[in-house]
């Protein structure tokens, strides 16, 4: 289950105690606050705190330019141009503080993003409950013949159903074998079992953790640029899908401007502007004449024909 009884009483006991402040609040986030939005079989992702909302940048900004901001009529207008011109610090001035309930690959794949501040749930002191990631059947994929990180077609059939009973099998062998390595009562009474910080060693990669996600919103935005772009790995794209939706509550202008410029946009080398304009000027650019190599054109040729 997502959420265990202890964290449920929790969020029931903090949502029913409001408190008044005088700080900036939002009422999309203050729906939000620790609801938590299942995601895959397990997982979740709820707000904890937050801090800032799209005034709060605004106001950072027009301190930081100071007379230079007077030709922008409006928040809206300066945060897109924020956006637009990758001033970052202003974004800075906003935090999110995050629940996030994941598997440890998926885990291992987040903390590569190393601008934010976390607390992870430890296996050396608390034992890890038997909740592992088995994917949906239409997510088990053969691994892709162009891209070495990618996925390719969908596995079907006895192939299918015989990936996901060898992931079920080992994922709860593991378990098994990680419950008799900790156990305190043998047959012939109590004993002492392996220390967790060892016995943990033994569990797959797939069993999910917890941990709290700190992060201000200019280095979020990074992450999600990432994280829900389509070439994502399905497994965290999800959880930055989930993300994306909380955000967009939050701080509205900001991320208005973030869909437009960031995850809608696209950035191009000088080749890729000079075949651009050669293009508009009617001429026949192909990859042997565009100075672009295989790669290169065949994304180029993704940014152009993208039907989003």
């Amino acid at each position: 289950m997502p959420l265990s009884p202890e964290q449920q009483a929790e969020i029931d006991a903090l949502r029913s105690q409001p408190t008044q402040t005088l700080r900036a609040t939002v009422p999309g986030m203050e729906a939000h606050l620790y609801t938590a939005y299942d995601v895959l079989d397990h997982g979740f992702i709820r707000v904890i705190d937050y801090m800032g909302d799209d005034s709060a940048i605004c106001q950072a900004a027009r301190v930081s330019y100071g007379k230079g901001t007077k030709s922008v009529q409006n928040d809206e207008g300066l945060i897109r141009y924020l956006m637009r011109h990758w001033h970052s610090t202003p974004f800075e001035m906003c935090e999110i503080k995050l629940h996030v309930k994941l598997p440890v690959f998926v885990a291992r794949q987040w903390i590569r993003h190393r601008t934010a501040n976390v607390n992870e749930y430890s296996a050396r002191y608390s034992i890890l409950d038997r909740e592992f990631y088995i994917p949906a059947p239409e997510h088990v994929n053969a691994q892709s013949v162009v891209n070495n990180q990618g996925r390719g077609g969908v596995l079907q059939g006895e192939e299918a159903a015989r990936v996901l009973e060898v992931l079920k099998s080992d994922s709860n062998r593991a378990y098994d074998h990680y419950e008799s390595m900790i156990a305190t009562d043998g047959p012939d009474g109590p004993q002492d079992g392996l220390a967790r910080e060892l016995a943990r060693m033994n569990l797959p990669s797939n069993i999910y953790t917890q941990w709290y996600w700190k992060v201000d919103l200019h280095n979020l935005f990074h992450f999600l640029r990432l994280r829900a772009d389509q070439h994502a790995q399905y497994e965290i794209r999800v959880y930055a899908d989930a993300i994306c939706k909380v955000v967009a509550d939050w701080v509205p202008a900001a991320y208005a401007a973030f869909e437009d410029y960031r995850l809608g946009g696209a950035t191009m080398s000088g080749k890729a502007l000079d075949c651009v304009r050669r293009m508009i000027a009617g001429e026949e650019v192909t990859q042997e004449n565009s100075g672009m190599s295989k790669g290169e054109w065949r994304e180029f040729q993704g940014v152009l024909n993208d039907p989003a």
